[in-house]
């Protein structure tokens, strides 16, 4: 009798165990159950897409068609990515006012809400580009020198050597990228927009992209110094050339008419 009654349980051990049953079971839930954050985020930018798809079929639809798909008048826009609509929208180049052989830089009609609503969900339509991070785009840190030699060999052809903008062919025009934001020169080369060839991340890492906004950030500024003399524009030898020839032949044509005009007053005395 002594033996069972020493084997007896306490009368609240039940009640620890429970506790602690359920202690553990809502630790797991915790651990293995998605986060409120988590679905927040995801609520969030189903929301985002939902607007963005109604700013779509207002704006877009009609040229690139109502999936996306893409139009006689206008490309697919599946696979694009958010950074590429971050880009044409920002800087109001989409939705365009007509056709043309391209499509010039103007004043945006979207809020910066209303870009990320669009952004979110074109994004969705297939994986592409996406918008940049402050970090990525930032000029700061990045390698001046290494960023002037890949913008010659990569840039300049179009762009001129500085940045200023040139003619391509049939209409069509590389343009100046004096003020243009960081955050836009990132996008642009990610996505390669209009005539422009697109440069990924596995042509061209990400810090080399950083190199080159900075060289134009610094090029670009008003602090910049020209010791070789006045940049006349920065247009390089085509400026460089007319300004050489209306003055440096105008100068040398009235200085043979100077002496002309000496000469034969000379011989008349």
């Amino acid at each position: 009798m002594k033996k069972l009654s020493a084997r007896r349980r306490h009368p609240l051990a039940a009640l620890v165990v429970l506790l602690f049953a359920l202690a553990v079971t809502g630790g797991l839930y915790a651990a293995f159950s998605p986060s409120e954050a988590k679905a927040d985020d995801s609520s969030a930018q189903s929301l985002a897409i939902e607007e963005g798809k109604k700013l779509y079929a207002v704006g877009c639809a009609s040229c690139h068609g109502t999936g996306g798909q893409g139009t006689t008048d206008g490309p697919s826009l599946v696979g694009v990515g958010s950074a590429a609509v971050d880009f044409q929208v920002s800087t109001g180049r989409m939705p365009a006012q007509q056709p043309g052989a391209q499509v010039p830089k103007k004043k945006n009609i979207y809020s910066n809400a209303q870009i990320q609503q669009l952004s979110a969900f074109i994004g969705s339509l297939g994986p592409g580009p996406e918008t940049p991070t402050k970090e990525q785009y930032d000029p700061a840190g990045g390698d001046v020198a290494e960023g002037g030699e890949l913008f010659r060999t990569n840039c300049a052809q179009c762009h001129n050597f500085v940045g200023k903008g040139g003619a391509l062919t049939n209409g069509k025009y590389a343009p100046s990228l004096e003020g243009v934001s960081p955050k836009h020169l990132y996008e642009a080369m990610q996505t390669g927009p209009q005539n422009m060839p697109s440069f990924p991340d596995t042509t061209m890492p990400e810090e080399k992209k950083k190199a080159i906004i900075a060289y134009l950030d610094t090029v670009n500024s008003d602090k910049t110094e020209t010791p070789g003399g006045m940049e006349i524009g920065g247009l390089g030898p085509v400026s460089e050339g007319l300004f050489g020839w209306i003055f440096g032949m105008g100068a040398m044509i009235a200085l043979t008419i100077w002496v002309a005009a000496r000469t034969a007053k000379a011989k008349k005395s």
